[in-house]
């Protein structure tokens, strides 16, 4: 998904999932409230909720009744799990559908990409 075209809800859940994928907001750890996120990036409280609420329907963050919401302990692997299902769909889809307007071989895709990874320290 392009995050940017994404509406604000969504781009807040997407800002706490990276948070949580980049080890700065830990397992068990209180995740920013509502009020928190309305006022760091001036949206509306409401705006804020629903990110909130749409990560603990997803079972990334739990509610602590009267404490606030919290990262939930397999929040982690339920983000990577369903980015990895996404993946496909959401960027190689469109990646290989415009190699083949531009008549690329995989040969040259494969080396754009090896070229690509590379350049952001992917090595695998």
């Amino acid at each position: 998904m392009d995050e940017q075209n994404a509406p604000l809800f969504r781009q807040i859940a997407a800002l706490i999932e990276d948070l949580i994928l980049e080890g700065r907001l830990a397992e068990g750890q209180r995740a920013p409230s509502m009020n928190e996120l309305a006022e760091f990036h001036r949206i509306n409280p409401a705006t804020a909720r629903r990110g909130l609420v749409l990560l603990a329907g997803q079972g990334i963050l739990e509610k602590r009744r009267g404490v606030g919401m919290f990262v939930a302990n397999s929040a982690g692997d339920l983000i990577r799990e369903r980015r990895h299902r996404e993946i496909a769909a959401d960027y190689v889809a469109p990646l290989v559908d415009e190699a083949v307007k531009l008549d690329l071989s995989r040969a040259d895709l494969h080396e754009l990409l090896e070229k690509v990874a590379s350049s952001r320290g992917l090595y695998r």
